[in-house]
């Protein structure tokens, strides 16, 4: 066990890759061998970044290898997908890069993946607390108006759009959002000044996941707009980590 938060990592029974590993087997009524599970883990935990997804994609797909089922990625997507309970994460674990996607009625998931335009870089701003999941969804509201329902569509649609053009103007617009920051901006503090930062070559910011990491859109040349948002952080008695990172240019690999 190496990387991140390797402490925070369970090393027995209970680790969630090899728990879901051991569930695809039942519920294809296999058992997993045993196995020798060597992590080097570069994802921080509790932080909106998707571990646990990562987590369950290499489950699925060390179950698939183990058993010699030969999953293709379709497959290895729908298993994770449902186990997750939502495509949003392991779809880009299993393909890489910027993905939309969605599950249809027969909780068959669909995915189209698309590369971020070169002139953009995106990082990640970490602060040092943790926000679980669970604590973050339940500050949600049961319903939206048709009115912020619609501005989130729209917003969407022009964010993967300018990604993957490249159009600086849709920006900071396509980042706006009225479903979720609004209502967790109390648990994760200096959010709304954060996501207000103006300057030159920062397209604007998010909240990753259910947070409290900082997504930071920017164009390249411009990577250190990143310390705003730690300057932010640092008002608010919060340290934080900037990881400049490139979007992976694949999915899961097998060698």
């Amino acid at each position: 066990m190496s990387g991140r938060d390797e402490a925070l990592i369970s090393s027995g029974e209970d680790n969630l890759i090899w728990q879901t590993a051991v569930r695809i087997a039942g519920d294809l009524q296999q058992q997993m061998p045993a196995i020798e599970l060597q992590l080097d883990n570069q994802i921080p935990l509790g932080k909106g970044l998707g571990s646990s997804a990562a987590a369950l994609t290499a489950g699925v797909v060390i179950a698939s290898s183990m058993l010699g089922l030969r999953w293709p990625r379709g497959r290895v997507l729908d298993e994770a997908a449902r186990i997750e309970g939502h495509p949003d994460n392991v779809a880009a674990c299993v393909h890489g890069s910027i993905v939309a996607s969605a599950t249809d009625s027969s909780d068959v998931t669909h995915a189209a993946r698309l590369e971020l335009h070169p002139r953009f870089g995106i990082a990640v701003v970490v602060p040092d607390f943790l926000l679980p999941t669970v604590e973050a969804r339940r500050v949600l509201p049961q319903s939206y108006s048709r009115a912020d329902v619609i501005f989130n569509i729209q917003r969407s649609a022009l964010l993967i759009t300018a990604l993957a053009t490249g159009i600086t103007d849709a920006f900071p617009t396509a980042l706006e959002d009225r479903l979720h920051q609004p209502y967790r901006a109390h648990l994760v503090p200096g959010l709304v000044e954060i996501c207000r930062l103006r300057m030159k070559g920062l397209l604007g910011c998010a909240l990753s996941g259910a947070g409290p990491s900082i997504l930071v859109f920017y164009e390249r040349g411009y990577e250190h707009v990143c310390q705003s948002v730690q300057h932010v952080f640092t008002a608010h008695g919060k340290d934080s980590e900037v990881i400049l990172t490139d979007l992976a240019t694949r999915g899961y690999e097998l060698s």
